[in-house]
């Protein structure tokens, strides 16, 4: 599965951004998906994760209530909405399928995308 990103940019805080990532290859609705984001200087975070069927959704803490992943298999895409964004959201997004279900670590993910940047202004 090769993936990319789109959809970042500029935005002031208490804004949103939706992220998609389009992914080819056959296996893409038999694979669960994540989305991590690194910050300059840091290392890379989970941010949320979907299973293939995209019944079931889990995120991190950081995020949870304002962040939403979703998935269409038709269009071979996952997405990224993203609610009340903070400075803090700022850093590079990435989307990548999931080796290991359930996990949050980057080593269960593969196939990782180039990632959008996503800036948030104070």
């Amino acid at each position: 599965v090769q993936l990319v990103e789109s959809g970042g940019g500029l935005v002031q805080t208490g804004g949103s951004l939706t992220l998609s990532c389009a992914a080819s290859g056959r296996t893409f609705s038999s694979s669960g998906m994540g989305w991590f984001r690194q910050a300059p200087g840091k290392e890379r975070e989970f941010v949320a994760g979907i299973d293939r069927s995209g019944g079931i959704r889990y995120y991190a803490d950081s995020v949870k209530g304002r962040f939403t992943i979703s998935r269409d298999n038709a269009k071979a895409t996952v997405y990224l909405q993203m609610n009340s964004l903070k400075p803090e959201d700022t850093a590079v997004y990435y989307c990548a399928v999931a080796r290991r279900w359930g996990t949050k670590s980057p080593v269960d993910f593969g196939s990782w995308g180039q990632g959008t940047l996503v800036t948030v202004s104070s």
